[in-house]
Parts: C-alpha cells; sequence; structure tokens
C-alpha cells in the first residue's frame, strides 16, 4: 500500500485532474431485492467503459459480499489526490481501496482493486459492533477520502436516533480511530458532508435518523417539516462546530454537498429534495462571507408537474402531482456544469454554473419517472428515474442510475424499480445527450446505486492546490 512516489491517479489542482487519461472502468454498487427469504446479498459490479473494448459497456466483474442485507451506499477510495496536501502524514498511500458501507448493516467492507481491477475483493470487514463501540454512531452512510485519513459518516446511533455524524478511518490499517467530532453544537441530524480545504473548513448537511427513514419517508413527519433542512459549519483541524444555516423549514432533506474543486473558492451547491409549501425542489448556493461565515441562497427551483391522480403511487395521490426528488447532484471538477438528478419527474438537468449566483439551464434529458416512464434508445420505456449521477474528470461523460433506498424506492415506485445504468455524452456547448451504446439493465432482484469510475471522478477527490496550479 506504501510508494515511493506519488500515485499517478492524484492531483494537485481539479486542472491537472480534468486533463488526465479517461475512465476505463467504473464500479457499481448494486443491493439485493427480495421476497420470502430469497433476497441476494449485495454486490460491487465492474463495468468495462474502455470504447475499444470488445465488452464496452458490460459488466465484466462483480463480487458479491458475503452478508444479505447491507444496503451498499455511498462508497469511496481510500486515498485521493488530497494526499497531496502539504499538512498530509501519509504522502505515500495508493488508490488501490474502496471502502464500501452498509447502510442498514452498518458494516463497512475494504475492497482491492489493484491485483485485477476486474476482479476486486474483500481485504477486511469492519463491523457495526466496533464501529458503535469505538464511536458511538450507526448506519454507515458516505465515504470520503481526507487529507489524514478516511472519512465515514453515519446517519444516526445504534437505538435508530441521533445524533449522527463522521468517524474516522487509519489510512493504512482501515482501524476505527473514533468520532469526528469534538464538539458537535447543535447538530444532531446528518446525512452528507464535504470540506473546503482552503479554509479549514466542512459542511455538513441533514437527512434524518435512521427511526426517521428506514421505513420510507413519514408523511406525518415530512408535512410537520422534521426531515433536515439545515447546513452546518465546522472548523476541520479543531474538530468543533462553529455555525447552523437554516435553510427553512419547509425545505426538507437537505441532501448531497457539492463544494467548489478549486480550494481557493469558499462556495458549493447543495440540494434540498421537496418543499412541503409547493412540492418543488431547490438548489442552494452555500458562500463564505467577509467576515468567515457562511450563508445561503436559493439559486434554482423546480416546480412540481401536474399528474392525473391514478397514474400516482399511494404516497402522492392526494396532491395531485409529481414532485421533482432532486435527490443527487453534481459539479463538474472544472466547477462549470452543475447537473441535478430529478428521480421523481424522470429527468436530468445541466446547468452553467460559472456564474454560481445565477445558475443558466443549458440541457435536459427525459428517462424514466413515476408518471411519464420516459424511453431509453436501447430500451423503450423504462422505470425508476435518475437517481445517483456520476460526472468523469474532463466533464464529457455522465453516469445515471435509477435505484434510490429499497424502502422509498417502493413507496414512489410501488410496481418495482427495474435496475438500469444510463451513460450520457457532455458536449462544450451546454447540452447533452443518451448514448444508445451504453444501457445496463441488471437482473431481477439486482438495484443499482452508487458509481465511482477508476482513478477518480467529480465526487470522489478534492485538490489542495488553486486551479492553473
Amino acid at each position: 500500500m506504501t510508494r515511493f512516489t506519488p500515485d499517478p491517479t492524484f492531483y494537485a489542482s481539479a486542472t491537472e485532474a480534468a486533463a488526465a487519461a479517461p475512465e476505463r472502468l467504473a464500479y457499481v454498487a448494486t443491493i439485493g431485492v427480495g421476497e420470502n427469504g430469497d433476497t441476494p446479498p449485495d454486490a460491487l459490479g465492474v463495468l468495462d467503459l474502455d470504447p475499444e473494448s470488445s465488452t464496452y459497456g458490460e459488466i465484466v466483474g462483480r463480487l458479491e459480499m458475503p452478508n444479505v442485507g447491507d444496503e451498499l451506499h455511498h462508497f469511496g477510495w481510500n486515498a485521493c489526490s488530497s494526499a497531496l496536501c502539504p499538512w498530509m502524514p501519509h504522502p505515500h498511500v495508493e488508490r488501490r481501496y474502496l471502502v464500501v458501507p452498509g447502510l442498514r448493516s452498518s458494516r463497512v467492507y475494504v475492497v482491492d482493486t489493484a491485483d485485477d481491477p476486474k476482479a476486486p475483493r474483500i481485504v477486511k470487514t469492519i463491523e457495526p459492533e466496533e464501529i458503535a463501540r469505538k464511536t458511538g454512531y450507526s448506519r454507515a452512510h458516505t465515504v470520503h477520502c481526507g487529507p489524514d485519513g478516511i472519512y465515514v459518516n453515519a446517519i444516526g446511533a445504534p437505538d435508530g436516533d441521533g445524533p449522527g455524524g463522521i468517524f474516522v478511518l487509519d489510512h493504512d490499517t482501515f482501524a476505527v480511530k473514533g468520532a469526528w467530532e469534538r464538539d458537535r453544537g447543535p447538530q444532531k441530524l446528518a446525512y452528507d458532508f464535504w470540506w473546503h480545504l482552503g479554509y479549514d473548513r466542512v459542511i455538513t448537511s441533514e437527512w434524518g435518523t435512521p427511526n426517521m427513514v428506514e421505513d420510507g419517508i413519514d408523511p406525518e413527519l415530512l408535512l410537520g417539516n422534521e426531515y433536515g433542512h439545515r447546513l452546518h459549519v465546522w472548523d476541520m483541524k479543531g474538530r468543533r462546530h462553529l455555525q447552523e444555516v437554516d435553510l427553512g423549514a419547509e425545505n426538507q432533506m437537505v441532501l448531497e454537498l457539492r463544494p467548489a474543486h478549486d480550494p481557493d473558492k469558499a462556495y458549493g451547491f447543495v440540494g434540498c429534495v421537496v418543499s412541503t409549501e409547493d412540492l418543488s425542489a431547490s438548489v442552494f448556493l452555500w458562500e463564505r462571507q467577509p467576515d468567515g461565515t457562511f450563508a445561503a441562497e436559493r439559486v434554482i427551483s423546480i416546480p412540481a408537474e401536474p399528474a392525473e391522480e391514478e397514474r400516482l403511487p399511494p404516497a402522492l395521490k392526494p396532491f395531485g402531482a409529481v414532485p421533482p426528488l432532486v435527490t443527487d447532484i453534481a459539479l463538474s471538477v472544472d466547477d462549470r456544469s452543475l447537473y441535478l438528478s430529478c428521480w421523481g419527474t424522470g429527468e436530468l438537468k445541466r446547468y452553467d454554473v460559472t456564474d454560481p449566483h445565477n445558475p443558466r439551464e443549458t440541457g435536459s434529458v427525459r428517462i424514466g419517472g413515476i408518471v411519464s416512464r420516459a424511453a431509453h434508445p436501447a430500451a423503450g420505456s423504462v422505470n425508476g428515474g435518475p437517481q445517483m449521477v456520476e460526472v468523469s474528470r474532463d466533464g464529457r461523460r455522465v453516469y445515471l442510475t435509477n435505484s434510490l433506498y429499497r424502502s422509498w424506492d417502493e413507496q414512489f415506485y410501488p410496481d418495482g424499480i427495474r435496475g438500469w445504468l444510463a451513460k450520457l455524452d457532455a458536449r462544450a456547448d451546454g447540452s447533452m445527450s443518451l448514448d444508445p451504446d451504453v444501457f445496463v439493465e441488471f437482473p431481477e432482484g439486482e438495484r443499482p446505486h452508487q458509481v465511482r469510475l477508476q482513478g477518480g471522478d467529480a465526487s470522489s477527490d478534492s485538490y489542495c492546490f488553486p486551479n492553473g496550479g
């Protein structure tokens, strides 16, 4: 695992990352779904993305998990470009292992991709009891490779309540070091986390505790504005809570955080799934102010779409409309394009965010959707909708999957999610289109979620030096 020279897939700046060779493989987490005891284990699939390969666009490897019911979620690399930060105590680690959390089981798998990238293997399993004992947390959700360790967040405590928070794994041994927070202030709910390395600040977002989300969305909690609606700002080195930024109680479920990749830019975007006022979805811009505090403003709003009651799932029939349900967003490595997954309406939107205060929509593609079931050119009508979205380092390719979370899938798509992965081509003029040659249909009982690209992608790495360096 230790190198004498830096890993060639580590980049000092986002500009260097965007100029590097394109990905040739992707890793796709899938969850097993079944009834009456026939649920298969979750798995990690390997997708061939080499256009010169005879198996281009096909799953060419598969690692099945040893347990059933993990519900693999937002996995990440053990190390990435943040290893090049001047204060990094482990400068010779390599991008070799995928750290894969199970949101239901709280189990974390460490997967080695080095010997044969198409045949990854589990080399360590961190059991939920160890995580609970050493951190007080449960339901591991998201992994980010930090400059001083592997950061993992969990959405709650072992009893299913809060608080949720972040814990840290050792870069070399994967030992659980403990909870990251020294002073959490008022923070209780947790979801995503990211940082501004140039400003020594961490930003976290909010979803709900395990008891609030594991059985599906609770209408009473939603209409009571009880799900998360805040951002939290932290001192990264001091590990202390500094500020709470409330986006408004009606803006429920403040999920994916996408900070600018250039460490000189102290701003970023966060998606809000739904407004209890009108079922719209929003994107907020957070930004550091001259006095060092952070503020947020709504910069994108997407309205709900009217629909006939008989075409809606039971959860939406009283409203007569389909909410967009922005469940994921992605910011290109050059910080110029923002992508929004509208899982409810079945749409991927692209915005020019060169001026982050004034996003401009430049492209839209329809696929799936609760009502529309928009077609893919290789498959005809599909269900589910754009959910997890990942963008290549050079910004030319976009990958989508269609499963959110098993209990939520079944609320909004009660006929069952039939898993798929789609690729889109993103053009320099801001437009995009579905690639008819890359559409993966997964077997019955297997639903895809997170995608990670070999060598890094738009949401895997953070950079220590400004663009142009």
